[in-house]
């Protein structure tokens, strides 16, 4: 029994660890679009290239390691209504991570250079894009996540 609970506290605890980065890396994400921001009018290969790939990454980590680590621990718990919402949210995030993938090969290819006043606008809905995926993020995170620590502990 103590080797259980000892291995439900590593694997839960690995998740919010995992999490916690992933949340890091949406910092920096944030920064380098503010930086994307700030040179709109003359866009810059440095800055466009570091946004593009922070983007990458870090959908790319939400779809292949974070939401599978939060459905995981959700069926752990026998979340049941948490596995609900997921898959009314997933969708959305979908819609959105293809968004950000369409506007990666736009900009961050090498031979070119995107029209300034169209690639403005492009960064704007990415943008409010992002915001409503940061929201839906925060939502699985608190549900499939933070609920289930008070669950861990009481079972402690």
């Amino acid at each position: 029994m103590l080797e259980r609970c000892e291995s439900a506290q590593e694997r839960f605890n690995g998740v919010h660890q995992l999490v916690d980065r992933w949340l890091l890396e949406r910092r920096k994400l944030v920064k380098a679009y503010a930086a994307l921001l700030e040179q709109q009018n003359n866009p810059k290969r440095g800055p466009q290239k570091e946004f593009c790939q922070l983007l990458v990454d870090y959908v790319s980590a939400g779809h292949f390691e974070i939401y599978e680590q939060l459905n995981q621990e959700a069926k752990a718990f026998n979340d049941e209504r948490g596995l609900a919402l997921a898959e009314t949210i997933y969708p959305r995030i979908n819609v959105i991570t293809e968004a950000a993938l369409a506007f990666n090969d736009h900009c961050d290819g090498k031979a070119h250079r995107p029209d300034c006043d169209k690639l403005a606008e492009e960064i704007k809905v990415l943008g409010a894009l992002l915001d409503e995926r940061f929201e839906l993020e925060d939502c699985l995170i608190e549900v499939l996540h933070s609920a289930h620590k008070q669950k861990e502990a009481a079972q402690a």
